[in-house]
Formats: structure tokens, sequence, C-alpha cells
């Protein structure tokens, strides 16, 4: 057989499996799910973390300053997930994916996202300026979701990864596509009704606008939450 009956075959075997799947109570690895149509499904949260206008820097930048930019937005943002318990899922270019989990899931999720910003303001930006005396400054975005999950295992032998499949996974990379500085943090209605008070108010002013946006209500805010030392 060549390579198109091969792939017909395969394809027709993945509609006619019948799903195996159960509920997960950790964030699953790629070794816990087997390749054929196995599943685990989450409540969870979805985070993006994505670089506003990369593009843009790229084509006016050398490649050793964006790779820079580049690796100290994604350490930083790796370190924060970390920090509030999420676990991280994929990089992809400029942005990386994290999922959380539990009963505090969106506001650490939120907080996470408030912090992420202000390693750029505080952190990153100012160490930009340091070395390069650039006026260059960094802006970014995260995009945050909550709903179920199945997660699946794609790909082939030697060469595969998991998949978030619902809506969380989708509307989360879609939020954080959006371009509104100084908003910078994006979310859900669903995740904003879930929010602790502590990531909705400071001193009684509410740090969340909301707007529709593809139909949708979303919250955006501008603020950013203070990196413990």
């Amino acid at each position: 057989m060549g390579l198109a009956d091969d792939l017909k075959s395969e394809v027709g075997t993945i509609f006619r499996t019948t799903w195996s799947t159960r509920d997960g109570q950790v964030v699953p690895d790629t070794p816990d799910i087997k390749l054929g149509n196995d599943g685990v499904t989450l409540d969870a949260t979805v985070l993006y973390a994505d670089i506003d206008g990369s593009t843009n820097m790229v084509d006016a930048k050398t490649a050793q300053f964006a790779a820079e930019v580049y690796k100290s937005y994604l350490l930083c943002a790796a370190r924060i997930i970390r920090s509030e318990d999420g676990v991280i899922t994929a990089y992809d270019g400029d942005r990386v994916m994290a999922v959380f989990i539990g009963n505090s899931k969106n506001t650490s999720a939120v907080r996470c996202g408030l912090k992420i910003k202000y390693a750029v303001l505080e952190i990153i930006n100012p160490g930009i300026k340091k070395q390069y005396n650039s006026d260059f400054k960094l802006q970014q975005v995260v995009g945050i979701d909550t709903s179920k999950l199945l997660v699946a295992r794609t790909g082939i032998r030697g060469s595969n990864d998991l998949v978030w499949v619902g809506p969380a996974a989708n509307w989360a990379a879609k939020l954080s596509s959006i371009s509104e500085q100084p908003y910078s943090t994006f979310i859900s209605s669903a995740v904003y009704e879930k929010l602790h008070l502590s990531a909705k108010e400071t001193n009684g002013v509410n740090m969340w606008e909301s707007r529709i946006w593809k139909g949708k209500t979303v919250y955006r805010s501008s603020w950013y939450w203070h990196v413990p030392n």
C-alpha cells in the first residue's frame, strides 16, 4: 500500500474507534495518555501569555535582540506560572500555554496574568533600557478562560504531543491575540464570575472593565500584581 492508502486506513480507524476517557485529578503529561482514542477530562482554566507585536519587533531588531526578548519574557512567564501552581503545557514561538486546576484555579491564573505584566513593566523593560539604552518597550497580552477540557494525544509514534480540546483552550488563545494596550490581561466572563474579590478589586476599585468582543462579554485590565522579592 502507498502513503494515501495508509492514511485512509488510519483515519478510518480514528473515526471508528470508541473513546476511552477518565476524569483527571492532575494535569496529565504525554506518557499518561495512549496514542489511540484515549483521553482525560479536566475542569480547568487555561492561560495563554503572548508577546504583542512580535512580528514588528523581529522585522525592526536584530535576531539576537529579539531572541533575548523572547527568552526573557518566556522565562518570567514560566517562573510566575509555576509559582501560582500552574502547569506549563506548551511553548509556541513567543507564547506559552498553561493549565490551572483546583478550587482556586481562576484566581491563581488571573493573579499570574497580572504578575506577568508586572514582570514586563518592572523587570524586563528596565533590563532592556539598562543594557541597550533603548526606547524599545516590550508589550504583551495574557488571555484566560475556563471550561471542561478533553486532553488527548495526537501525532505519530516518535513524534506526538497532547492536544487540549475545549472552549477554554480556544478562547484563551484568541483573547491573548487582542491588542488594546495598555490593557494586557483579558478574561472570559466565566473566569471573572469565579474570581476571589482580591483579584477583582483593589481598595474598592474594580480592576476590570467589561466589553463585548466577538459577541461575548469579556473583561480587560490594565492593572498589575506585584511580584514579591
